[in-house]
């Protein structure tokens, strides 16, 4: 669920270049970067970090500073405080629009979730509490989830009349099947950490006390390979669920094709016969 008026013009704070990258200023979420990471969170713990016009236009600010940056390999995405990651649009926002301003809110809300699943680098959604309809749709836009023991997720869209609109029809029955997702979406259900594991909507499930660690070293995992090959992969697996399997393995067969060219492969390959750790330069 994605909520918003008609104009999503960004404030001077949230505008493309208008401050330098290193001091990026946004009103509703925390960016910060340490090393090749980037932190994303979603800072409204008040009201459970739910997502208005503003947040959603801090959002978009932050990882398209996250994607055009060249010094960041990975970004873990959270919710500020202990009891929610995002618990769903900021309802008191979402009770005034209109049949067309509620349209164009749900297509501002999957173009920011669409730049998150097709950043080219890995995001981690570290779900610390509540994800529900628009924090759902979220998580599930990252490329890896990883929830607390105290997580609830679901899709409650329906008991407020309405349908998810960031994504959600879309993205749930891709990730745990059109049964369960159906399942969900009808009936507004909200599941705990542990069934959204057992039905694949979640990677893992953690101790909150290791949640941010879990996510880093899952980060670490990944930037330690080659970042032109993590990149491919992420974009075949990402357009291949949209294609026929011949498609995608055309597709796949073309970025093998393109990391085979690459000095990350010579490099790649030569470690492994030399018996030591490659040194990957993205080239």
């Amino acid at each position: 669920m994605v909520s918003g008026t008609a104009s999503f013009t960004p404030s001077p704070a949230t505008a493309p270049n208008s401050v330098p990258r290193a001091a990026l200023a946004l009103a509703n979420v925390l960016y910060e970067k340490k090393g090749p990471i980037a932190y994303v969170t979603v800072n409204r713990p008040k009201v459970l970090n739910a997502l208005n016009t503003p947040t959603w236009t801090d959002l978009h600010a932050a990882f398209e500073d996250a994607k055009t940056d060249a010094s960041v390999r990975g970004v873990i995405l959270t919710g500020a405080g202990g009891k929610a990651f995002i618990a769903g649009a900021d309802i008191s926002e979402l009770a005034h629009v209109d049949a067309y301003e509620a349209e164009e809110s749900s297509r501002f809300g999957q173009g920011v979730l669409d730049l998150i699943e097709n950043l080219g680098k890995p995001v981690i959604a570290a779900i610390n509490g509540f994800a529900l309809g628009g924090g759902c749709e979220t998580a599930m836009a990252c490329t890896i989830r990883i929830a607390v023991e105290h997580a609830k997720f679901g899709q409650p869209e329906v008991k407020l009349g309405l349908l998810p609109g960031g994504g959600g029809t879309q993205r749930l029955p891709r990730l745990v099947g059109k049964g369960r997702a159906l399942q969900l979406i009808l009936t507004g259900e909200t599941i705990s950490a542990q069934e959204a594991y057992r039905i694949g909507l979640v990677n893992e499930v953690v101790a909150a006390g290791s949640l941010i660690d879990r996510a880093e070293a899952i980060l670490k995992q990944i930037m330690a390979n080659a970042p032109i090959a993590v990149k491919f992969s992420l974009e075949a697996a990402n357009k291949g669920m949209d294609t026929s399997q011949s498609e995608g393995f055309a597709l796949e067969a073309s970025f093998f094709g393109i990391c085979a060219a690459t000095e990350d492969k010579k490099e790649g390959t030569a470690a492994f016969l030399e018996k030591r750790a490659p040194q990957f330069r993205g080239r």
